[in-house]
């Protein structure tokens, strides 16, 4: 592999991260409204057509994994999954009855959260320096959520009526087809072949106590966005922002996301190490709730968006590196697999259905008691807070396992860890080199 990322690579994968999180943006905050609104659905039944996406990142990322690492071109997969994902969203914009539009979107989620996890591997694998490419990369995702949004926003506009919401369903399905195009023209990913079952190793790290308060806070903390997604919407229109203007005001928070992700994350690692940096993430979350129970208002609502970006980049993404910095090199994507099986899998479900419970109780003649609903998440945020502050710590260099190269590796290429996409030169110094960097003197 050459020492320098090609234009047309870059170009390639930055236009495959982009339309992965486009697909995803158009659809996830702003369905609800729809469901909530001109279907009628009660919270539960939402929280139910939420759900699928989380019971899809739970069962597919391991099998997609499993197809890439031994069968199939990672592409091909991708192309595959996308057409499935299309055709569906376009069935899913007809349906207008509970039972029929959770089949449709479970079946759905199921080829979304596939392509999930395979477009992290297949962008690490045709990059030849991660530290210093993967950045420019990563920061189209983010950016994708918000621009998908504002056109949305651009779309209902020009529109003579409402509408019924299904457009962003339909707005989900092109961008699935483009989509599918694009992963035709991804450079080849071939299967590695190296068999095993990391997996296995990968659960193996749950007698670790340190990680199991991660992966458990992670989950809870995690599950919590769900009220975010479930109601943020149809609260924005009973405070009187326009269902025209939903998307743009949300997608403020992408745009806060990509911000914090270039000029923030790796400076806040750097002085304050993986503990606080959660913790963080955290206390964003608890900001935003805080302001949606005390200041319901359109303009300190869609300011408060911003927290909820910071917050997805100190908590999740974070979350990520520090599964990478204790987990064995040769392991490493069955530990990422497995804190997003946690994360956006166990911990959405789990939130989903809490969220869609809640949001039943606090509705009185169709009306939602927005000020006692938001509490609730804001409450349980704060324990996973409390819970970080007294039960989790930041790990020594001795705690990473030790490493062996993966089949068919030479050990300077498994040592090679994605987390330096975000490293700064003090972060390093803090932490410690890669061990490909240490063995080279």
């Amino acid at each position: 592999m050459d020492t320098d990322l090609s234009i047309g690579i870059y170009f390639r994968l930055s236009a495959m991260m982009f339309l992965e999180y486009a697909i995803w943006g158009a659809w996830v905050p702003v369905l609800a409204a729809r469901l909530l609104g001109p279907l009628k659905m009660s919270g539960k039944q939402t929280g139910w057509i939420y759900a699928t996406l989380p019971i899809g990142c739970i069962i597919s990322p391991l099998i997609a994994g499993q197809l890439a690492d031994q069968w199939f071109a990672t592409q091909w997969i991708l192309v595959v999954a996308h057409l499935i994902g299309g055709i569906l969203m376009l069935i899913a914009a007809k349906r207008q009855t509970f039972g029929s539009l959770f089949v449709v979107m479970l079946f759905y989620s199921l080829s979304y959260a596939a392509t999930l996890p395979l477009v992290n591997s297949l962008m690490f694998s045709h990059l030849t320096d991660p530290g210093a490419q993967s950045a420019g990369i990563f920061i189209w995702a983010p950016i994708a959520w918000a621009l998908v949004g504002y056109s949305l926003t651009g779309f209902r506009m020009f529109k003579k009526s409402e509408g019924d919401g299904s457009d962003c369903l339909v707005y989900a399905g092109i961008l699935s087809f483009l989509m599918a195009a694009v992963c035709c023209i991804l450079p080849h990913t071939p299967p590695s072949g190296s068999g095993g079952t990391p997996i296995l190793e990968a659960l193996a790290m749950f007698q670790q106590p340190n990680f199991l308060v991660f992966i458990v806070i992670s989950a809870v903390v995690a599950g919590m966005m769900q009220f975010y997604f479930l109601g943020t919407a149809q609260f924005m229109q009973d405070i009187g922002i326009s269902s025209k203007g939903v998307p743009a005001c949300m997608a403020i928070a992408q745009a806060a996301q990509a911000v914090a992700t270039l000029f923030a994350l790796g400076v806040l690692l750097t002085m304050l190490g993986f503990k606080w940096t959660l913790i963080i993430g955290a206390l964003s979350w608890l900001a935003m709730y805080v302001v949606y129970v005390f200041a319901q208002k359109p303009i300190p609502i869609a300011i408060a968006q911003a927290l909820h970006g910071v917050a997805y980049v100190m908590f999740m993404i974070v979350g990520q590196i520090f599964a990478d910095k204790v987990a064995p090199s040769d392991i490493r994507a069955s530990v990422q697999a497995m804190v997003f099986a946690a994360t956006v899998g166990v911990g959405l479900f789990l939130g989903t259905q809490f969220a869609g419970i809640m949001m039943d109780r606090f509705s009185v003649d169709g009306k939602f008691v927005w000020r006692k609903l938001w509490m609730v998440p804001g409450g349980v945020v704060l324990l996973g807070i409390i819970g970080l502050i007294v039960a989790f710590h930041d790990p020594p260099p001795e705690e990473k396992a030790p490493e062996k190269p993966a089949a068919g590796e030479t050990p300077e290429a498994a040592s090679v860890a994605p987390l330096d996409y975000v490293a700064p030169i003090d972060y390093v110094a803090r932490w410690g080199k890669p061990d490909c960097e240490a063995a080279s003197g």
